[in-house]
């Protein structure tokens, strides 16, 4: 049995539909005030410790984690991950432009919107991509460890958010946990590659940890 592969427009497709889910969620977290985890948090941790450029603090942040998607995971991984941190990127411009919101509450913000980005994640997942940052750093450990990618990601975020307590106001950080929960359980429980595999009868096979088919061991 040979190895499935999306082909490109399945990729552009879901890759476009997961950056919107994504680019809504994080309106709705900057609607409220709410804190993010992942290379984004550490950049804000930054420009408030150091009042430093956001901007150049993120560019910085993941270079590192390129360089690992590049030789670790693949190019083709690399290259998706950098259509979905584009799409969402000019999407983030686009959203305001045509939605307002003038009333949310805070704690439905935080669920729907860590659920909304969770959904996005696991889409690009799928789609062998990423938010980049600490997302390159979570499939990595889950493809190549077995470390389940909610798992991590949740830990990390956790430790960014509390970090947060000492610039921002303690309910803003606590609403943002529930926020960074929701993400990381829509990842965490969904994202189990293992679960989808078939297994024929006539061959061995073991698990491609890439998008969840599998492969032939010779």
């Amino acid at each position: 049995m040979q190895k499935a592969s999306h082909g490109f427009i399945e990729d552009l497709f879901a890759l476009v539909s997961a950056g919107l889910f994504v680019t809504f969620g994080v309106y709705l977290f900057q609607s409220q005030d709410l804190m993010v985890g992942g290379a984004a948090g550490l950049a804000l941790l930054g420009t408030y410790a150091f009042s430093a450029d956001f901007g150049a603090l993120f560019f910085i942040i993941n270079l590192p984690f390129y360089a690992l998607a590049w030789t670790q995971i693949s190019k083709r991984f690399t290259i998706n991950t950098f259509v979905s941190v584009t799409t969402v990127s000019v999407l983030s411009d686009l959203i305001p432009r045509f939605v307002d919101i003038s009333h949310a509450d805070p704690i439905f913000s935080a669920v729907f919107g860590g659920l909304l980005i969770g959904v996005g994640m696991l889409i690009m997942f799928r789609h062998s991509s990423s938010l980049g940052g600490l997302g390159i750093l979570a499939f990595y450990l889950q493809s190549r460890y077995s470390v389940r990618a909610g798992t991590f990601q949740l830990s990390v975020d956790t430790v960014i958010l509390l970090s947060a307590l000492a610039f921002i106001d303690w309910p803003l950080v606590m609403i943002s946990v529930l926020a960074a929960v929701c993400l990381n359980m829509v990842i965490s429980l969904n994202h189990r590659p293992e679960r989808y595999i078939a297994k024929p009868q006539s061959s061995h096979v073991e698990p491609d940890m890439t998008d969840g088919q599998v492969q032939p061991q010779n």
